[in-house]
């Protein structure tokens, strides 16, 4: 009765060997993945890509705020405690008197570049009639030598055949007068038609047709030969007076080689394509005629031209005052007035519904750091926009 529970205990001691045994051959199987581990670390790293992608944009939209608009309306505290509204408008300062220098055209001759000789330099002071500037001239002064040459031969040609005429017509006429008297004398001759024998009558009648023949002929000839002389010599006069205008052309476009400054002021140097670059011009350089490349700028008096949207527009009037800062120099201010304000605004660039209307002020006083093309900010105090005066 006892036998087979020991045999049971038996088996039942085997099988944990053989279970231990069999677990140490056969390897284990992973324990299944949660979902929610594997997704974890992803998921912080989307969050970190989000919010730095999120600061981006914000980090954008706050600079493109910034930096679309030229105008910006500060409120500052008056001594009341009053806040008084300032537009900022962004500009350029320009002078009110300057001159563009081109280089010439010209007459007569296609050239298509000139070669400058001398230049006078950037920022110099110069007088009215001062050389600014001179080019290669010399094919316009042979050519004006060798024009003047020929308008001096054709002068003689003309006094000569005129001489020549004169002689002639003089010759013509005495024998024209020898014709005349000829004639009359033929013809008193014929009064003695009656008394004449036969054959003296035939040789007076025949006298006196050959003496009216002969007079009819020189009257004819002789104005025929005046207007052939006449002819011969307007087309020399023409052939003179073309060659004189030619002459005229080519000492002017020796002038035009020599550019003087048509008003006091300081001399600038524009940029412009040459040689295959952007680049001032420089001795020696050649030029396209018609650019400008020079101009001169009076800097006693400045003006700064600034574009204003249509919004702010409206709470601009003519005469009001305002302050102009340079960019360049922080601590530079002048007083300035609005002067003119555009009838007609410019399309933006963006969109065709925006517009920009250019505005001008005035700047009080001068400086010798006040030059043209600077980059300046204008602050309008709109509170004094009904004091101001004028119509917008």
């Amino acid at each position: 009765m006892h036998s087979p529970p020991a045999e049971a205990a038996t088996q039942s001691e085997a099988s944990p060997d053989r279970t231990k045994k069999r677990t140490r051959t056969r390897p284990r199987d992973p324990l299944p993945e949660d979902p929610r581990n594997r997704w974890r670390p992803r998921g912080w790293r989307v969050l970190l890509i989000a919010a730095g992608l999120l600061g981006i944009i914000l980090l954008a939209i706050f600079t493109g705020q910034r930096g679309k608009t030229s105008s910006a309306v500060v409120a500052h505290p008056l001594a009341g405690g009053t806040p008084s509204h300032t537009l900022r408008l962004k500009g350029a300062t320009e002078a009110v008197q300057s001159r563009a220098i081109l280089a010439p055209l010209l007459a007569g001759q296609h050239v298509s570049t000139l070669t400058v000789t001398m230049l006078a330099p950037s920022g110099k002071h110069v007088k009215p009639g001062d050389l600014l500037v001179e080019f290669d001239r010399q094919a316009q002064v042979r050519d004006f030598i060798d024009k003047q040459a020929e308008y001096n031969k054709l002068v003689d040609q003309v006094l000569e055949e005129q001489a020549k005429e004169n002689a002639a017509r003089a010759k013509d006429e005495t024998e024209l007068k020898q014709a005349e008297d000829a004639f009359h004398k033929a013809e008193l001759e014929m009064q003695k038609f009656e008394i004449f024998s036969r054959i003296d009558a035939e040789k007076a009648q025949e006298n006196f047709d050959e003496a009216k023949a002969t007079l009819e002929q020189l009257r004819e000839t002789f104005d025929l030969k005046r207007k052939a002389a006449r002819a011969g010599i307007h087309i020399l006069e023409i052939q003179r007076d073309r060659t004189h205008e030619t002459m005229q052309h080519a000492q002017a476009n020796a002038e035009l080689m020599q550019i003087h400054a048509p008003l006091g002021g300081i001399v600038v140097l524009n940029t412009i394509w040459k040689q295959g670059k952007m680049g001032e011009v420089q001795e020696g350089d050649q030029i396209r005629a018609g650019v400008a490349f020079m101009q001169v700028v009076d800097p006693s008096v400045m003006q700064v031209r600034v574009p204003v949207n249509q919004e702010d527009l409206l709470g601009l009037q003519i005469g009001q005052t305002a302050k102009v800062h340079l960019d360049a120099y922080p601590g530079l201010q002048f007083p300035g007035r609005l002067e003119e304000m555009a009838p007609i605004g410019r399309s933006g660039d963006f969109s065709s519904r925006l517009r920009s209307f250019a505005v001008v002020f005035s700047i009080a006083g001068s400086d010798p750091r006040l030059m043209p093309d600077l980059s300046a900010a204008v602050d309008v105090d709109l509170d004094r926009a009904g004091s101001a005066g004028g119509a917008p």
